[in-house]
This record gives structure tokens, sequence and C-alpha cells, in this order.
């Protein structure tokens, strides 16, 4: 069962949103969002299951049942992005959103966070795993193979992606990816995997450890945090 936590914010048109939040989980960026924008929501808390999956009561809001997932009045929105973009074309104001001189950089990686670079993440953390969980006679000549597919098919492609955001955020007058004086929908896509590249790489790069960190230092996202809580990079 869900548990469900309401927000206040500023006034926006009809209800509330509900945000179906599962801890740990890409999520936590709208609840980020919607802090930014001071759009008032509710959520309603899912725990993942003992093997790390969503659990079935997501499937009941949407037959997918992967989080996140909002419903704003009659309407059901599932996919980060999408959320993304319609919280921000639906709530924001004029001056929060991407100017005509940022737009192609933000829409690039808006769409490149889940596209390209989470697909990577994904792999290396699966590959990861499944050696820790063969069975033990098998499981040296897992982590052999895995291992080898990591170092020959994963990491190098994740060193590409490192190095092109480092170069990106470095040419960056503002910090954020589509250079505005503000998050755009580039930051709140492009947190998560950055995330996660803080806590499992460390070598991951100065900049990117940099757009964690000030991300984490905004006043919208503690709040976010608090209400989300736990989040923790598997």
């Amino acid at each position: 069962m869900a548990d469900t936590i309401s927000t206040s914010g500023a006034n926006a048109p009809g209800g509330k949103i509900i945000v179906h939040h599962l801890n740990n989980s890409r999520s936590q960026r709208i609840l980020w969002l919607l802090e930014e924008l001071e759009v008032p929501y509710e959520i309603k808390q899912y725990k993942r299951t003992p093997d790390y999956t969503a659990p079935d009561d997501l499937k009941i809001i949407h037959p997918i049942g992967k989080a996140p997932i909002i419903t704003d009045g009659d309407t059901v929105i599932a996919e980060s992005g999408a959320i993304v973009e319609y919280i921000i074309a639906k709530y924001a104001k004029e001056e929060q959103k991407p100017t005509k001189e940022e737009w192609l950089d933000n829409i690039y990686f808006s769409h490149y966070s889940e596209g390209s670079l989470m697909p990577l993440l994904v792999n290396k953390l699966m590959f990861t795993l499944i050696p820790q969980r063969t069975p033990f006679f098998i499981r040296p000549i897992a982590k052999l193979i895995f291992g080898k597919v990591l170092k020959t098919l994963i990491d190098p492609r994740l060193a590409e992606h490192k190095a092109f955001i480092e170069a990106h955020l470095g040419r960056s007058k503002t910090g954020w990816f589509a250079n505005s004086e503000h998050p755009t929908s580039a930051d709140y896509m492009m947190f998560f995997p950055l995330e996660a590249l803080n806590a499992r790489l460390p070598e991951h790069g100065p900049k990117i450890g940099k757009f964690v960190k000030r991300v984490h230092e905004r006043p919208a996202y503690k709040r976010a945090a608090e209400k989300g809580g736990e989040f923790v990079i598997a």
C-alpha cells in the first residue's frame, strides 16, 4: 500500500498533482522540478520489493507499473521525460522556460539522458550484479565473462560519455546544461544519471561532481529530498 504526503506551494490550475513516488528511483527528479516551480502536489509513496522491483500496486495506476507516474486530474502520465515536459509546459512561468538560444541544448540533453547515457549505466549495473547472483560454482566463470564485457564494451563507452559531459559543462557559463540562468528540463533529466555516475564512479570528473553538488545544495532539492524520503543509488 502507498503512503500519502500532501505538500503546499504556489497556486496551480485545478487540483494538486499526485506523484506516485518509488523510493530510490527516477521520480526524485520530478519532486525536485515541482519544488523549483512551487507547484502544489501530493506524494504517494511506494516501496521497492525485496528483489528491488516496483510493487504491483503501481500497475493499478499505469499498466507498465514503473515509477515515476503522475496523475493530474484525469490525466495519467508515465516516463520521466514526458512528465518533465508536461509539467514545465503547463505550470512553469515563461521566465522558467528555456529561451530560443537555449532550446537546442535543452532538448538534446533532455533526450540524451535516457536515450544514450542511462542504458550504459543500467548495463553496467546489471553486468555487475549478475555474477554476484549466479550459483556459487559458476560464479568465477560469470565474473570472468561479464567482467570482459564491462571492460571491452561498457566502460570505454562510459568514459567517452563522461568526457563529453565534462566538456559541455565546461563550456556552460552558468553551469546548467542549456546555459540558462536556472535549471531547465535538461538539468532535471540529467540529474539522475549524473547522480548515479557520482555514486558509482568516483573518477567521473570534477564538473559532473560540481553539478550534482550544486543540485543537492538548492533549497528546492533539499525540500524534495526531505519529502521524497530514501534516495540511494543502487
